[in-house]
């Protein structure tokens, strides 16, 4: 223990005192993970607001961004990134094409597939808030020295890894 109490340390004690039977240890993690999730949420939520974004929008320009010239991927591609359905992607898209921040069209490689493109006006706007996002992170972590929040990262990939949460490798493009 850290000499420091939390929300979840009196649950602890508190079951531990009325079912001592039963080991209620992982609530102790699982419980920490959705009060960050929360408190993550409502940083970035904030965050993007601030820059006419949201959580959605912002990966998805991500993902475009990240891709390289020419900032393209098929909307398939973008479904296996942001792991949502294609239903939910095909909202996000629209939102982002009524704001100008993506273009969809035909592939030139395969005129049947779908493209989408991240205009500049789209770049502009990810490279205006990749800062501000950056920082609101890295101002949560702050309370964690650099090898905490490795010790942290690392524990939390073997997390999702044994969840099978995890892709073999970062999404490729089928197109």
């Amino acid at each position: 223990m850290t000499g420091v109490e939390d929300a979840l340390d009196v649950i602890l004690a508190q079951w531990g005192r009325e079912r001592p039977d039963l080991d209620c240890s992982p609530m102790g993690v699982i419980g920490r993970i959705s009060q960050l999730q929360r408190e993550v949420f409502l940083a970035q939520r904030a965050t993007f607001a601030r820059h006419g974004l949201d959580a959605p929008s912002f990966d998805v320009l991500a993902a475009l961004r990240r891709a390289g010239e020419p900032y393209q991927l098929t909307p398939t591609a973008l479904m296996r990134t942001a792991l949502v359905t294609s239903g939910a992607i095909t909202q996000r898209l629209d939102r982002l094409e009524e704001k100008g921040l993506i273009t969809r069209g035909r592939s030139e490689a395969d005129g049947r597939a779908v493209v989408v493109t991240l205009t500049e006006a789209g770049r502009t706007a990810l490279d205006t808030a990749l800062p501000d996002h950056l920082e609101t992170e890295r101002g949560m972590l702050a309370g964690l020295s650099a090898a905490e929040q490795r010790q942290l990262a690392d524990l939390l990939r073997r997390f999702l890894v044994a969840l099978g949460r995890v892709p073999d490798g970062p999404p490729r493009d089928p197109s």
